[in-house]
């Protein structure tokens, strides 16, 4: 059997385990300090451990990031990254520069089982859950690549997989990047991105420390929004608006609504319309996302003349709308489809062996 990887616990669970091998607490606390916030992952090199304790780490135990399998760097700045998990698993993050804030993209689970109909990630399926370390994991070794700075960037989990289908594994992860012991992160710097599990909305705002909150809305009535987005057939627009209205926001915060606009399907001037209306009265703020074209898909992204007509549509209605350029369509940015790629590969190479 191998060695156990420490990435992933908490101050507690390092205190603990410290305690389990005859140390006093505070070794817990001086190994939790190594691994998150001085990025030290090599147990030999942790000078601050007693070199006894040091001996019996490494006997059983280490600190092992997801692996770097491929990268992929765009001709606008942006990199994205193909991490292979120990189990042999891919997932995929990227690195999106943008002037005063870089943004990393992370994934929260191998495929995804939401099964948005113009999403590359949800032709893989649902395959597992990430880990607390696994998702931890992609930030630490993009920092360890030198791309980004300790602390001056954005965390979101808007890449593959559903966060809230994996809350605690993701809760436990947003604890780490935002403790100040540790990774140090401001709370503020990082976005949870749902496409609407309202049940477990509610679970998340009862919290005392809480990330932001961002909404795949995707449409603006619940007939075009079921024909993408599966899941409001579970949990409607009607509903998942009222979710956001409970949610707690300081005074600095607004929820995101994330667009993703499609040709001829959620982008006309109506929508703009009706998405102006639903969204009355709701501390939000709209992110347009000109849909990234995915081989195999049969959707596309509007013209950039409509894209900016949508916007100006909405601030007439007095809506904050914003255009997030999409990034790095030449290594095939959007999530899954560097892993969906990987995976159609070895699928065939296993049936030629």
């Amino acid at each position: 059997m191998g060695k156990k990887n420490l990435l992933g616990m908490d101050q507690v669970e390092l205190v603990d385990l410290c305690a389990g091998l005859g140390e006093k607490p505070f070794r817990g606390n001086q190994l939790y300090v190594q691994i998150y916030r001085r990025k030290e992952f090599v147990i030999d090199r942790m000078s601050d451990l007693a070199g006894s304790l040091r001996n019996k780490l490494e006997a059983g135990f280490q600190v092992l990031l997801p692996k770097v399998f491929e990268r992929q760097a765009s001709g606008d700045g942006s990199v994205k990254y193909l991490f292979r998990l120990e189990d042999g698993e891919m997932v995929e993050s990227v690195y999106i520069p943008e002037e005063g804030r870089d943004t990393l993209c992370i994934s929260s689970q191998v495929g995804c089982r939401a099964g948005c109909r113009f999403c590359m990630t949800a032709r893989m399926g649902f395959r597992r859950d990430l880990g607390a370390g696994e998702i931890v994991g992609q930030v630490l070794a993009v920092i360890r690549e030198g791309t980004l700075s300790d602390k001056g960037f954005n965390v979101v989990f808007m890449g593959m997989g559903e966060p809230l289908h994996n809350f605690e594994n993701v809760m436990k992860a947003f604890r780490l990047l935002s403790d100040p012991d540790g990774i140090g992160l401001s709370a503020r710097k990082i976005t949870v991105s749902t496409s609407g599990i309202v049940p477990v909305m509610r679970q998340m705002a009862s919290l005392e420390k809480l990330p932001s909150l961002a909404v795949s809305l995707n449409a603006a009535d619940d007939q075009t929004r079921s024909l993408i987005m599966p899941i409001n057939d579970q949990w409607g627009i009607e509903e998942l608006l009222h979710a956001c209205r409970e949610f707690p926001l300081d005074s600095r915060r607004r929820i995101t609504m994330e667009y993703v606009l499609l040709d001829g399907i959620n982008d006309s001037m109506e929508d703009a319309e009706r998405l102006a209306s639903i969204l009355s009265g709701l501390r939000v703020k709209v992110n347009l996302i000109a849909y990234n074209n995915n081989p195999g898909l049969p959707y596309r992204s509007p013209g950039k003349d409509r894209i900016l007509a949508f916007q100006r549509r909405l601030a007439a209605e007095d809506l904050s709308a914003f255009i997030r350029a999409s990034r790095g369509a030449d290594v095939g940015a959007a999530c899954g489809q560097l892993a969906g790629r990987m995976r159609s590969t070895e699928s065939q190479i296993d049936g030629l062996s």
